[in-house]
């Protein structure tokens, strides 16, 4: 006989386990980030990457909801692109993100480009997105459970880039602010989208490794980072380099 499933309150805590255990938030790069440590080059070049991430998010998840058949389902996960893309009556985390770069010096039109990204960047990112694109529907809206532990990164960003960044604002912290009440309408969903579905042994699993998979596509872009901005500093080629792309250049 196949494995019985876990109960519903042990695989939640098994989740939950995941996020204690891989989440980003453990990264140095993270830690030299909010503790102030990040140079302002530093900074700028989580900026230029990151944006590919938040770039692509509504990207993912227009692929997942292609493979919806539930018409309730695409309509609780519709207000996933409206909070990335915005509305006629909501900014949008993209816009938003293109004023955090604003504040930071950048010259946003560069960073919308996505050009001088970290090679590691992009192939974590587009993996992601592949993934959502290719896997079951649980599997991807697993891996989204990554907002379980977002509210806590985001509040602790928030603190710590106001502590110890000038450019850090109201206005171009907008986008942590927001995600503070974005994320968690997400992923009560989400969540108990995964537990009501994942009801058996073998779903479970699956559900769990394609959490660690998120994490993995987390942590790869702190990496990326951290090796070409912090130490060893080795830039690949083509990647964005520092003092460059400002908003005081002349084309």
């Amino acid at each position: 006989m196949p494995p019985a499933p876990a109960s519903r309150a042990d695989f939640e805590a098994r989740l939950r386990q995941i996020g204690a255990e891989r989440y980003h938030d453990k990264h140095p790069f993270h830690h030299l980030l909010h503790s102030g440590g990040c140079t302002p080059a530093q900074v700028q070049a989580w900026v230029i990457n990151r944006f590919y991430y938040q770039a692509s998010i509504p990207m993912k998840d227009a692929a997942f909801m292609s493979r919806v058949d539930d018409p309730a389902l695409r309509r609780a996960w519709r207000s996933r692109i409206e909070d990335h893309d915005g509305t006629d009556t909501n900014e949008g985390g993209i816009a938003r993100w293109l004023r955090l770069a604003d504040a930071v010096g950048l010259d946003r039109d560069y960073v919308a480009s996505k050009a001088g990204l970290l090679p590691a960047t992009r192939f974590a990112v587009d993996a992601y997105v592949r993934f959502v694109r290719d896997k079951s529907l649980l599997e991807a809206v697993a891996a989204s459970l990554t907002e379980l532990f977002a509210p806590k990164i985001h509040a602790a960003r928030i603190e710590g880039l106001l502590a110890n960044y000038d450019f850090a604002d109201d206005s171009s912290l907008s986008y942590f602010q927001n995600r503070l009440k974005e994320a968690p309408k997400d992923v009560a969903f989400g969540l108990k989208w995964v537990l009501d579905h994942a009801d058996t042994a073998e779903k479970q699993e699956a559900a769990a490794q394609a959490l660690i998979f998120k994490t993995d596509v987390l942590w790869a872009q702190l990496d990326a980072l951290h090796a070409a901005y912090v130490t060893p500093a080795a830039i690949p080629p083509g990647a964005w380099q520092p003092g460059t792309h400002l908003i005081r250049d002349v084309a």
